[in-house]
């Protein structure tokens, strides 16, 4: 580790083996696919046997894995794993678990805690619900938070400037033009209504039941969805599973924000 003076007049220190960590690790987690060594050196305008040893390290300590086929690398789920040991992440996860399991006995549905993290909704905790059957996604799925049920829920009681910041997030990645117009209209009746309830967008069969999740600022940290799996012989329960679950994220958020629990 070396150190010298900022252009503030303060040490700066600088310690090159973890720089060279950390682009590899934020190189990969901007990247549509899996990357190889070439790809990634090229990424990062350094040589392979510049990355050559940081990758065998960052691959021995599990945050990246490499397809024995391509030799690609990407990245695996132990940073996500480390970001839910956060201050505000454990109070999110803690304030929010038993409320889970409570509408997953009640409505026999699994519910699903996701936030949003650079443009793409994550799934941190879930239970299964159901006696003999239930639809759980894997904790750390995601996908485009504009392009979500769960993502769209967060973003209708975000503040216009956060709002067009993880819009512009998710511009960086999407495949196809973001409808600025049409996602406003969406959010506008999300907004209104102060919940979601329609067909999936990915799954036959599956109906999304989304609520949001205020914080202190009286923003929106998170939502929670169920993946209501409509069964041909049982009688759909779509209303009657929205009213538990905006009870519960009612009480969360109250749980989160002292001014919203005296409210």
């Amino acid at each position: 580790m070396s150190g010298k003076e900022n252009e503030n007049g303060k040490p700066s220190y600088s310690a090159p083996a973890l720089t060279k960590g950390l682009e590899v690790l934020e190189l990969l987690a901007g990247a549509r696919s899996a990357l190889t060594m070439k790809e990634i050196a090229d990424g990062l305008g350094r040589s392979k046997n510049e990355i050559f040893r940081m990758l065998v390290a960052l691959q021995e300590r599990g945050y990246l894995e490499r397809d024995p086929e391509t030799d690609a690398f990407s990245l695996t789920d132990k940073l996500f794993k480390l970001g839910l040991h956060t201050p505000s992440a454990q109070d999110l996860v803690t304030a929010a678990m038993p409320e889970l399991y409570a509408v997953a006995e009640e409505s026999g549905q699994s519910p699903h805690l996701v936030v949003i993290n650079h443009g793409l909704t994550v799934v941190t905790a879930a239970v299964p619900g159901g006696d003999d059957m239930s639809f759980t996604l894997k904790l750390g799925y995601g996908r485009l938070a504009t392009d979500s049920t769960s993502g769209q829920v967060i973003l209708a009681f975000q503040p216009p400037s956060a709002a067009d910041k993880i819009i512009r997030e998710c511009e960086k990645t999407s495949d196809t033009p973001i409808d600025r117009t049409a996602l406003e209209a969406q959010l506008g009746m999300i907004r209104s209504r102060g919940y979601e309830l329609r067909e999936s967008r990915d799954f036959v069969g599956i109906t999304d039941i989304c609520c949001p999740i205020f914080g202190m600022d009286g923003k929106t940290i998170a939502s929670i969805i169920i993946a209501y799996v409509n069964r041909h012989t049982r009688e759909s329960r779509h209303e009657a599973t929205l009213s538990i679950l905006r009870a519960a994220c009612s009480r969360i958020s109250g749980k989160l924000s002292p001014h919203l629990r005296r409210q």
